[in-house]
């Protein structure tokens, strides 16, 4: 144990100066008020929640929430608060998970202006456990909005981007490149998808220290509409660590068989 604390130390460490000279996203898109519906599914596509993202703007500041819930009575929420004055910039993050669907519950709260992280979780033995740490976070920290920012990004050039991660929490970098547009259709026409894959760097880490750490994490696939209005259309990926790839997809309501309203 002695040994594993003092490896992922030297990984904060590291960490710390690989994303000393991280870059935020320039605004091309004022972002503003949204109301989506989502689904999300597993590997086989069968349906394990259903849930909404929004979006509200006040002043430079917009909140945007993404909120599923399972059918087994799972929840899973996450809150990002970001500014857009010629940059994107991430102010707060509050992640909440709890129910079978997950090893067990977490939240997780980051203060981009302070440097406080708190997870809130549970040990091996079911007892609350509180992790509190202050770090030097870079200002392309990218938690809760990084699918929001590839409406913005260059799909000609990669985008690297920041990210904490993890219940012992450490910053990786995100690696995203357009790899392609992708067809898809909606009523009988054909529209086309910009395909980003997101690769996560763990940095100078290598050996024993990279094992102690976990396995490298699989790629998330994000698609997002291709043209002069993108918007995310759907992700697929892991939604906590070590988990399985689920899919979040755009929604439409099904309504009632009824005749035409007259």
């Amino acid at each position: 144990m002695i040994h594993r604390l003092k490896y992922l130390t030297c990984l904060t460490a590291m960490s710390f100066a690989y994303h000393a000279n991280a870059d935020p996203v320039p605004v091309r898109h004022v972002e503003g008020f949204i109301h989506g519906y989502v689904v999300l599914r597993d590997a086989n596509d069968a349906l394990l929640a259903a849930g909404d993202v929004t979006q509200l703007p006040s002043g430079n500041r917009v909140t945007t929430t993404l909120s599923l819930h399972f059918k087994d009575g799972s929840i899973y929420e996450e809150t990002s608060v970001f500014s857009q004055q010629h940059v994107f910039k991430l102010l707060a993050y509050k992640q909440v998970m709890k129910g079978p669907a997950f090893p067990k519950p977490q939240t997780t709260t980051i203060d981009t202006a302070t440097g406080n992280v708190t997870i809130l979780t549970t040990d091996k033995d079911g007892k609350a456990k509180t992790i509190a740490k202050q770090l030097s976070l870079p200002p392309d920290l990218a938690n809760g909005i990084a699918s929001m920012l590839l409406t913005d990004v260059d799909p000609k050039v990669e985008t690297v981007l920041s990210m904490l991660v993890g219940s012992e929490p450490r910053l990786v970098k995100l690696k995203i490149s357009a790899v392609g547009e992708d067809p898809f259709s909606i009523g009988g026409s054909g529209f086309k998808a910009t395909h980003y894959v997101i690769k996560i760097d763990l940095g100078p880490v290598t050996g024993t220290v990279a094992k102690v750490i976990g396995k490298q994490p699989p790629p998330t696939n994000i698609w997002v509409a291709a043209g002069a209005a993108p918007i995310f259309l759907k992700s697929e990926g892991q939604l906590f660590e070590d988990g399985p790839i689920w899919r979040i997809e755009l929604a439409s309501p099904s309504w009632p068989k009824a005749p035409l309203t007259k």
